[in-house]
């Protein structure tokens, strides 16, 4: 779960380019950035220049937004409209695993197993599609690169900070 302040996003864009390996990268959204991606739904596409702070804005880059979390860890879910937390009876899919677990004694020794039973649904609480207050977290992937890859870009920001 990201952890944020009122009013700030962490932003979790993944690198969709095969040659940087799929790496993730977590960066923060505040102030008019905030104000930006407020009222948006999973899976619009969102100009990179709103997402990170000071020379590590994503300029150039086209992201889209795949999912995210409430302040609370509550996922967000593609097909609930709105941005409110509501319950929902669901079988194996986003936010559910679909198995419970079974202990079992075998050899003297406590084994854990996974038990998938056919029908097997629980009722879940799932946040809607749109990005409000309550929102933390946001998943974003690049669609579209700039100049330079995310990998170089990200990187450069980092080592400056640690020197």
């Amino acid at each position: 779960m990201a952890v944020g302040l009122q009013g700030e996003f962490v932003a979790v864009v993944n690198d969709t380019d095969p040659k940087n390996g799929g790496k993730s990268y977590s960066l923060k959204i505040s102030g008019n950035n905030h104000a930006q991606l407020l009222g948006k739904k999973i899976g619009d596409t969102v100009d990179g220049i709103f997402v990170g702070e000071g020379e590590q804005t994503l300029s150039g880059f086209k992201l889209q937004i795949t999912g995210g979390s409430d302040k609370t860890g509550t996922p967000l879910r593609r097909d609930l409209d709105g941005g409110r937390r509501q319950a929902v009876l669901v079988t194996r899919s986003t936010g559910f695993k679909g198995h419970s677990l079974v202990f079992k004694n075998k050899g003297g020794e406590k084994k854990r197993f996974r038990y998938k039973p056919d029908g097997l649904r629980k009722r879940r609480f799932f946040r809607g599609n749109t990005i409000s207050q309550d929102t933390r977290q946001i998943n974003l992937k690049v669609i579209e690169t700039g100049k330079k890859s995310l990998g170089d870009l990200l990187a450069v920001g980092s080592e400056e900070a640690s020197e």
